[in-house]
């Protein structure tokens, strides 16, 4: 427990990265941030992006390596391995996917960290989103009303489409 707040609930945070919290920016030092992006900009876990002229020269993160980044790291890493599916681990994998695994790490421990600054200011308990759609549920959610409205448009029949008399499409929009 962090003064009431139980940081072991977020999965991949075990005793040491809470210890490591504690001993490195502490409860009252953590309400100093204003919000959470200084909170993470202070752990070196946001891009830096360097503008010039509308152009973008660098967005690499800044180099460091706090004890308090390092434990996030390793947390991170640690929700990588999960074997059960849970919404950290799912957005671990699809940055993993896109940009690799040490882009995956980093944006996790920078998700964490958010989550943490949420927990302990505003004293709230950490809640799995398990019941919010996901992107893939609202691309397939957003494809079948693509494709009842083309089916509405064209006026096709379900016998047009190959399928057979028993099968009822629903072409009301």
């Amino acid at each position: 427990m962090f003064k009431g707040t139980d940081l072991l609930a977020i999965e991949g945070m075990s005793y040491n990265t809470v210890l490591t919290i504690m001993s490195e920016v502490g409860y009252d030092g953590i309400k100093k941030f204003k919000t959470a992006k200084h909170f993470v900009y202070w752990l070196r876990l946001a891009p830096n992006n360097k503008v010039s002229g509308g152009k973008v020269l660098s967005s690499k993160i800044g180099k460091g390596s706090g004890r308090l980044k390092i434990a996030l790291r390793n947390a991170a890493n640690s929700i990588g391995n999960l074997k059960n599916s849970t919404p950290l681990r799912d957005f671990f994998h699809r940055i993993n996917f896109r940009k690799g695994r040490v882009s995956a790490i980093t944006a996790t421990a920078r998700k964490l960290a958010v989550i943490i600054w949420n927990m302990v200011t505003k004293g709230i308990a950490y809640q799995n989103p398990e019941g919010y759609l996901y992107l893939d549920q609202k691309r397939k959610s957003g494809l079948v009303k693509r494709i009842q409205k083309q089916i509405h448009k064209f006026e096709l029949k379900p016998e047009d489409l190959g399928f057979s008399n028993n099968l009822i499409i629903n072409t009301k929009i």
